[in-house]
């Protein structure tokens, strides 16, 4: 039952019921809803502002797994672009340097389109950092294309020039499976003699008087000196296709000019003779007449453990034997 409210009334001296107008039951009726909807509002609004709904909280975890997955795949692709590049180094500086044919800057080099190719990622969350995935998976894509082509073109150079394989330099020139001759590399080294730093043409390999020195490749003897100082007693041999190889301050030579020799021959013995400190083979690898590191061309008889240790002990700066 609803509550009476009486008011005095000092003419008639009795209480009167006080009657509450409609319009001002409905205000208050008004005024009642409207703050139980404010402050419905706020206590909702600041629900979704600091606590995160069952299905909310799926999505994060889903978004966090994502991140690490994008994450792992970068890497990825990281390793895979480094391991392409090497390939890519190892054609162009090995391989292709060996068939006198590079491939062309500009053919490596092509792109792949605009930017407008991953328009279709605009707007999304990580729309730059999918662009940019793609974008890589792209450009590697074109470079494997590319590196596959090479090969198959060295492939076809190798069927055409056997006999080139054959008379290439391909081996070290003595016995040195491991690896505990290599004295010194090509590049700048300090002259055993006038201690200052001179350009090494190329590789010391430190042995006994009277080690077997083998030809690297199929050739013929172009050249045989004797000299009192520089390299000595020494051969040159003419492998042909723009390569020579030079032996130098040996004790022995067991070949004469004009004889055709085949790799693993032996065409003389390590010594000392000419500007040397010490027993040991100093040999060259020309490419149309200019030195080249003969460290490039130990591919047939090293595995690619023994080649890259090979490489360490070449590129130290030490002292040279000449």
């Amino acid at each position: 039952m609803a509550k009476s409210h009486y008011k005095f009334n000092p003419e008639t001296l009795e209480y009167e019921a006080v009657k509450t107008p409609l319009w001002v039951k409905a205000l208050r009726i008004f005024g009642f809803l409207s703050a139980a909807a404010v402050f419905s509002a706020i206590i909702i609004s600041i629900s979704f502002e600091y606590l995160d709904s069952p299905y909310e909280r799926k999505l994060k975890q889903e978004i966090d797994r994502y991140d690490r997955e994008f994450k792992t795949i970068s890497e990825e692709f990281s390793k895979l672009q480094a391991t392409l590049q090497d390939l890519e180094s190892r054609d162009e500086k090995i391989y292709r340097e060996i068939f006198g044919a590079p491939m062309p800057k500009s053919l490596r080099a092509a792109g792949v389109g605009g930017s407008d190719r991953y328009s279709r990622l605009d707007g999304l969350t990580h729309g730059e950092a999918l662009k940019s995935m793609y974008a890589s998976l792209d450009n590697l894509s074109r470079k494997m294309y590319i590196q596959s082509k090479s090969y198959d073109d060295l492939v076809k150079l190798a069927k055409q020039k056997s006999e080139m394989l054959a008379s290439i330099p391909a081996i070290q020139p003595v016995a040195n499976k491991e690896l505990k001759r290599v004295a010194s590399g090509f590049g700048y080294r300090i002259d055993p003699i006038y201690r200052t730093k001179k350009f090494h043409q190329g590789m010391d390999f430190s042995a006994h008087t009277g080690t077997n020195i083998y030809a690297t490749g199929d050739g013929v003897i172009e050249k045989i000196q004797k000299k009192r100082w520089g390299y000595g007693t020494n051969i040159v041999v003419n492998h042909g296709f723009g390569y020579q190889t030079r032996y130098a301050h040996l004790s022995q030579i067991n070949v004469r000019r004009g004889q055709k020799v085949k790799r693993g021959e032996v065409i003389g013995l390590v010594g000392s003779t000419g500007k040397s400190t010490a027993p040991h083979l100093h040999y060259e690898v020309l490419k149309n007449g200019k030195p080249v590191n003969p460290a490039n061309y130990y591919y047939n008889d090293l595995s690619p453990e023994e080649y890259e240790k090979m490489l360490e002990l070449a590129s130290s700066a030490n002292q040279s034997f000449d």
